[in-house]
């Protein structure tokens, strides 16, 4: 099973759970942690491979890595746990996976906060990932962390977000790091179904007004989901929004999830 953390609040019966990227891990959440546990009981996941659940050399060559399997991942915790319902808080990848949980087990997601939303792969994203595909068993995968940390958060201000991705993602092993690349290879017909099909959960997309990899196509579908999504745009911000913005985002989405308890 994955690695967890939980932070238990004796007031609180609803649960929130965060879900980092890929080459995060539960670290990237130290900013919202004191405002959440105020009002809920907060579980923290490490994906595979990622902060504490690291595999071991035998086992990373056997599994193959899809949406579905890492999402059954986060719902073994759950079940371990006892969780029946939770809100779920993801960042940048972290939010596929989220709402790859929720087509699965529609019942254990009470809402959905997707931050820094991926939805649709634009020109240059597919570009990088071609890229990536050429090169990833030949350049070392730091280089290629860095060069797709700094196409999409390429401004100084987001040198913050940059450094802390890049330094959790030295933690990886080098076979890690394309084992979840290799996710990239199913990304597109899985964003289209997303894209295509309205849950009915209550969705909450927050999205820095400087990410222009991936606002635009999340702006489209919120028009399109308008049932049950709404989107907060914030001022002054790139693709990490906890960490370059992080008051802004804990009071948009403590306030979504008040209404949708």
């Amino acid at each position: 099973m994955i690695n967890y953390t939980i932070y238990e609040n004796s007031n609180a019966d609803q649960w929130v759970t965060f879900v980092h990227g890929a080459g995060g891990s539960s670290s990237i959440w130290f900013k919202q942690i004191r405002d959440f546990q105020k009002q809920y009981n907060i579980l923290l996941l490490d994906l595979r491979g990622h902060g504490e659940s690291k595999t071991t050399l035998k086992t990373a060559f056997k599994q193959k890595y899809t949406f579905s399997a890492l999402a059954t991942d986060i719902h073994e915790v759950l079940d371990f746990l006892k969780i029946e319902k939770s809100h779920f808080v993801g960042i940048s990848m972290g939010t596929i996976l989220i709402r790859q949980l929720a087509e699965m087990y529609p019942d254990r997601v009470q809402s959905m906060i997707l931050g820094g939303a991926i939805l649709k792969m634009n020109f240059r994203s597919q570009i990088l990932m071609r890229l990536g595909n050429l090169f990833k068993y030949v350049l070392p995968y730091l280089i290629l962390y860095k060069l797709f940390a700094f196409v999409i958060m390429p401004k100084k201000s987001h040198r913050q977000s940059r450094l802390l991705f890049i330094n959790e993602a030295k933690k990886l092993y080098q076979k890690e790091f394309i084992k979840w690349f290799k996710l990239t290879a199913e990304i597109n017909p899985v964003l289209k179904w997303f894209r295509q099909v309205e849950l009915n959960i209550p969705t909450l997309y927050v999205m820095g007004e400087e990410d222009y990899m991936f606002l635009p196509s999340v702006r489209n579908v919120v028009a399109n989901h308008y049932k049950s999504s709404k989107l907060v745009v914030i001022q002054n911000c790139g693709h990490v929004v906890n960490v370059e913005q992080p008051n802004v985002f804990n009071a948009a989405v403590l306030s979504f999830i008040m209404t949708a308890q």
